[in-house]
């Protein structure tokens, strides 16, 4: 059994574990994800390995509450445990396999959205502790939801904030801040890396595109049960069939088809809601 050693709340809905899984502590990379199952009756949940302690063997998921399955897993308290929870999975990010020397070269900028931030944050830090501190653009609707602001702060260079209220940083949008760092203050990045979700990274990399940026945005929402087997989370990248959990989560931004990617986000969000509902319905009986 794989037990919730610490838990806390992060946001509205947006909740921190740490969990005991030695073996996966040891073998997990930024950018490869876990999946986990509440009991032995649960669904098969994929989220993203937000870090890593090989020495304490802990591994720490973020997880927002927005469907059956994840209300599920932070109903969880400390003490309790996870039924499976395996991993890692999927490719880690391109940066761990650069030299120092690769790594010198290129001026980096991530961009987070709400919950992206979670696995934004071991990229970042795999980075910093190789001596090359990158920049960081973190959206949420507003202050109350931005997640990760302090460890990310800590080991990047510069941490900006957009909220869609102005309760933080920029008023708008993290497409806003870029702009403004590439187009006013003259910034050169070599590459951008973003996590959040799919609208955000379709605005990102439609901009990036523009200004001939290389751009690599991570689809892990698309997953579902974490194998390929299922087909959710096909999608088209270069004009040719993918699988997300098996062929990434990351890839080439600007090969993403992401008017079919949100599409096909949009339909199993409408089979979630079904189940949320059915769900609280049995509940209120």
């Amino acid at each position: 059994m794989f037990e919730i050693t610490k838990k806390k709340l992060l946001a509205p809905d947006i909740y921190y574990m740490d969990v005991y899984a030695p073996r996966l502590a040891k073998s997990a990379k930024p950018g490869q994800f876990l999946i986990l199952r509440v009991d032995q009756a649960g669904e098969r949940v994929p989220l993203t390995i937000s870090d890593f302690d090989p020495q304490k063997g802990s591994v720490t998921i973020v997880t927002q509450a927005l469907g059956v399955s994840t209300r599920k897993i932070v109903a969880l308290e400390e003490g309790q445990s996870f039924a499976n929870f395996a991993g890692p999975l999927g490719h880690p990010s391109e940066l761990i396999e650069m030299s120092k020397k690769e790594l010198g070269k290129l001026k980096i900028l991530f961009i987070a959205g709400g919950v992206g931030a979670a696995p934004v944050y071991p990229q970042v830090k795999f980075l910093a502790g190789m001596g090359f501190k990158p920049d960081v653009i973190l959206g949420s609707r507003s202050a109350n939801l931005t997640i990760y602001r302090e460890e990310l702060k800590a080991i990047s260079n510069r941490l900006f904030i957009a909220t869609n209220d102005g309760s933080e940083g920029t008023k708008g949008l993290v497409t806003d801040v870029l702009s403004q760092l590439v187009e006013k203050d003259g910034e050169k990045f070599d590459i951008v890396i973003t996590i959040g979700p799919m609208i955000m990274m379709r605005a990102v990399t439609e901009y990036t595109r523009k200004m001939n940026i290389r751009t690599i945005a991570s689809l892990n929402s698309l997953m579902v049960d974490g194998t390929g087997m299922c087909g959710a989370c096909r999608v088209t990248v270069g004009g040719k069939t993918r699988f997300t959990c098996v062929d990434g989560p990351e890839f080439d931004a600007h090969q993403v088809d992401f008017e079919e990617a949100m599409r096909r986000q949009g339909m199993y969000k409408t089979i979630e809601k079904k189940k949320l509902d059915d769900h609280e319905c049995k509940i209120g009986l």
